[in-house]
């Protein structure tokens, strides 16, 4: 194929996005600027690669809509990590091949010889491997040998000694190595195995990668979707459990072993964060994408059309003490229209102050709070005249914790915020659902709280001082749900500046 005609096939691609998005218009829930597939299902972020001067992703793709089938592959592209283009599926099962169930979760990684590579678990049969010699991505040629490694079969001698899923691959020297999910926790935990290879074809059983911690993580949780990459001066292990969402580990490798140093969650009780993935771009930034689940349940979302979410791209690093620092990657700041400033606002304790003038559904606010005496102390988004609808994003200076509070986010009873993303029979009637998720997270004497906010229509994505971020999705039923407010509660506060800006659609 020509460049010419791959890039008139993009440019159809646009048009016909474009005529999807047009059909979505009237949707007061999907998203304006956040990446979502053109229609149907997403689920996780597969292989991320920044590519001759692109930026692309990969997600679990069902064109049925929801849920999961026949999974493919999606993919996009962008050059800004703003404006997405969306390419042909990138993977599809093979009716008679090793993935004919499905092509489900993987990575990506660049070959010795400098070829784009995709590894990925090939349901029924394992571990397989697809390469493309084409700039834009858009062709991808399966291993002849797929499946690579196999998956053990019963009674073979692997048979119970380890299991292929959801693997992530990375070059290091001379060699390959591949992490694959042990899914099969039985309340021992998360745990990953590793396989090496000197050419990707020829694959070899090390070990377990690592072994968790109770006090990290729950019996019940397993290693899925790992990405496991260099950062800073130490490795992270980033992965999603079944049961708990999207976190991750901080430590070192020793002779081909990971010992986890630091634990950190990016979803918890009521989260929805469940497919994560990173890439390195040319600039050495390690960049972040995951998948943002819905709530309206399968019939709802087939109704829609549509569902799933991308978080904004994130820039992961390594801050003071070895911990990890989160931040929006600045190209967010192409979607900035109109700005609307505010400053030196006295918030009296037990009170609520309305901005007027600064609400919306798709906005970014940077904040600046001195909590001073308050017990918390934040502000109220999506937030309807009479606060019958509103989402409360605070911090809770006794707690210790960024909190967003979504028991009046919306008036559908039906939306609900699950503890755990799959059902545990302990837990029965309301036991089973929270009103509120909530993150670690302190500030240091003297240090003022400093958040900045994303919204956009369902999904709002908090960051404070880089060093945390809660992702929610919220569901207002009314139109005029978009004031903003400050509050305090426990003792008084004093806004230093509050920056609001509306922002501009990536789709119309």
């Amino acid at each position: 194929m020509t460049a010419d005609s791959k890039i008139e096939r993009m440019e159809a691609r646009i048009r016909e996005a474009g005529d999807l998005a047009a059909a979505f218009a009237g949707d007061p829930h999907r998203p304006a600027w956040h990446f979502t597939p053109p229609a149907a299902w997403m689920n996780d972020i597969n292989g991320a690669l920044f590519w001759q001067g692109r930026y692309h992703i990969f997600y679990q793709y069902n064109p049925d809509g929801a849920y999961w089938h026949l999974i493919q592959w999606g993919h996009a592209s962008s050059t800004d990590l703003v404006h997405w283009v969306h390419h042909p599926v990138a993977l599809k099962p093979d009716a008679d091949g090793p993935d004919r169930k499905g092509c489900y979760s993987g990575g990506a990684l660049i070959s010795k010889e400098g070829i784009p590579t995709l590894i990925y678990y090939g349901n029924p049969d394992g571990l397989c491997l697809a390469r493309s010699s084409d700039d834009l991505l858009i062709e991808w040629t399966k291993d002849p040998d797929n499946p690579v490694i196999p998956q053990p079969a019963v009674g073979s001698a692997d048979f119970g000694r380890y299991t292929i899923h959801d693997p992530c691959g990375w070059l290091d020297g001379d060699l390959y190595y591949a992490a694959v999910n042990k899914s099969d926790p039985q309340d021992q935990g998360d745990a990953a195995y590793l396989f090496r290879s000197p050419d990707l074809r020829t694959w070899e059983f090390v070990d377990l990668f690592y072994r968790s911690r109770r006090a990290w993580t729950e019996g019940g949780e397993d290693c899925a979707v790992p990405d496991f990459f260099p950062l800073g001066d130490r490795h992270m292990l980033l992965f999603c459990s079944h049961l708990q969402g999207s976190q991750y580990y901080i430590g070192q490798v020793r002779d081909e072993l990971f010992y986890p140093e630091f634990h950190g969650r990016m979803s918890w009780e009521g989260g929805h964060l469940g497919g994560p993935r990173t890439l390195l771009d040319a600039n050495g930034r390690r960049i972040f994408f995951d998948w943002v689940r819905e709530l309206r349940g399968e019939e709802r979302e087939r109704a829609s059309g549509w569902s799933g979410v991308m978080t904004v791209p994130r820039l992961l690093s390594l801050g003071t003490g070895g911990r990890l620092q989160i931040d929006p990657v600045p190209e967010l700041e192409a979607l900035r229209l109109e700005s609307r400033r505010h400053e030196s606002i006295d918030v009296p304790a037990d009170t609520e102050v309305v901005i007027e003038g600064t609400g919306g559904d798709c906005l970014e606010l940077a904040v600046e709070i001195d909590p001073r005496e308050a017990r918390e102390v934040g502000l109220k988004v999506r937030r309807s005249p009479g606060g019958e609808e509103e989402t409360a994003v605070s911090f809770d200076v006794a707690a210790g914790v960024l909190r967003v509070d979504v028991s009046r986010s919306s008036l559908d009873r039906e939306i609900r915020y699950t503890r755990y993303r799959r059902p545990q029979p302990h837990l029965t009637g309301p036991e089973q659902y929270v009103t509120a998720q909530e993150g670690p997270f302190e500030l240091a004497p003297g240090e003022l709280l400093t958040l900045r906010i994303f919204l956009d229509r369902s999904i709002l994505e908090v960051f404070a001082n880089g060093r945390q971020c809660v992702t929610q999705r919220i569901y207002p039923t009314r139109t005029d749900s978009i004031g903003v407010s400050l509050f305090a509660r426990g003792g008084a506060s004093r806004l230093h500046s509050l920056q609001a800006w509306t922002l501009a659609p990536t789709r119309m």
